[in-house]
């Protein structure tokens, strides 16, 4: 691997470490002596064998950001929805401080979870797994957490009472006999061949401003999105979809902990699978996130995200499958990792070949990929506040 720039880091006087460590002093585990990256930006790097059980050697870095200074925003490979990118692809073109790979994705770039960016919903899910909302207000980023399931409908207004008819899918594969909707983080069209109609629609108007269109690949308006039903019959209510029909698409995200109102003012929302930790209680049974028990038994390398009672924001990446390195940490371990640090909320993101943490011009961890960095479908970027 090529590195562009080497690690600008600088050890942090005395008495700006004391004020640095002095929110988060109730913490268990031995930090090492943190390095400095930005105002409000620590890193440190622990190896301590102990943070396993049985102990083993282990790789561990993590970033401590201080909420009221930092931005953190979810970033789109190649800034579309299809497709991937290296996470140092991805940081390289927008010049963060420091970012971690994110959300799970399938091997075309499609997330396999929740995601919404700048507070539109590219991607539904009906299972409830763990997930993790950004909102940026004047005191700077706040995190909610939850197991979440997040739909799409479309509301008809072209008759005396209003139709709602549900959407299958979002910014995804179009299915026969299924009505799937294109935000622009999807591409710049539909991608769709034909053999399904398409309407465009202007989100601002509440209107389709053309259509139904049987040629694919509709272009999709920025201020807008496109419906596309795959096939020539649609259904019933769809059938007087035309030119001038007034719509509105309704968005519904629904967490199995907490309230759905904070998930809506979210401006981006991260899937993950594992929640570790939610208001300071650990998360015992994840059967409702429906993944393997080698998934979470197993050790595997790591991504998380949480908040700590101070409102500190923590990003953390454990690296493994290297016996001599680091041998990764099973879900198990990374909560208590996360309850070590302090956290009062934790979720565990993509892992595996996918971890990775770049920092200033250099990815900092070891990814487990013979071949180097794994390309991913999104990161989480950390940018200092305006």
């Amino acid at each position: 691997m090529v590195l562009r720039a080497r690690l600008r880091l600088a050890v942090i006087p005395a008495w700006l470490l004391f004020l640095a460590l002095a929110p988060v002093a109730a913490q268990q585990v031995d930090l090492p002596e943190p390095r400095l990256l930005a105002p409000g930006v620590l890193l440190y790097h622990l190896d301590q064998p102990a943070l396993v059980e049985p102990e083993g050697p282990i790789s561990i870095w993590a970033l401590r950001l201080d909420s009221a200074r930092v931005d953190l925003q979810s970033v789109l490979a190649n800034d579309e929805i299809m497709g991937t990118e290296t996470v140092a692809g991805i940081a390289e073109r927008h010049q963060p401080i420091a970012a971690v790979n994110a959300g799970y994705f399938q091997q075309n770039g499609d997330p396999a979870g929740v995601m919404t960016i700048d507070g539109r919903l590219v991607s539904d899910t009906r299972r409830p797994r763990g997930a993790v909302g950004i909102t940026q207000d004047a005191t700077g980023v706040r995190l909610i957490f939850a197991r979440l399931r997040a739909s799409a409908s479309l509301v008809l207004n072209s008759g005396s009472q209003p139709i709602t008819v549900p959407v299958n899918g979002v910014d995804t594969t179009r299915l026969r006999g299924q009505l799937m909707l294109y935000t622009p983080s999807y591409h710049a069209d539909t991608d769709t061949a034909r053999g399904g109609l398409e309407w465009a629609v202007d989100a601002k108007r509440g209107r389709v401003v053309s259509g139904p269109l049987d040629a694919g690949a509709t272009p999709i308006p920025r201020n807008g999105f496109v419906l596309s039903f795959g096939g020539l019959t649609p259904p019933p209510p769809l059938k007087g979809l035309k030119r001038g029909t007034r719509v509105k698409l309704a968005v519904t995200y629904d967490p199995v902990e907490g309230e759905p109102g904070v998930w809506a003012a979210a401006q981006d929302i991260v899937g993950g699978a594992g929640l570790l930790i939610r208001d300071g209680r650990d998360v015992e049974d994840w059967s409702i996130e429906t993944f393997t028990t080698t998934f979470a038994e197993l050790r595997h390398p790591r991504t998380m995200i949480g908040t700590a009672a101070d409102r500190a924001v923590w990003l953390v990446t454990v690296d493994g499958r290297q016996p001599e390195r680091s041998v990764g940490m099973t879900l198990v371990e990374l909560r208590t990792l996360a309850r070590r640090l302090g956290l009062v909320n934790a979720l565990n993101l993509d892992g595996g070949g996918s971890t990775t943490m770049w920092v200033q011009g250099q990815v900092v961890n070891n990814p487990s990929e013979a071949t180097g960095q794994r390309k991913v479908s999104d990161a989480l970027l950390v940018f200092p506040r305006p």
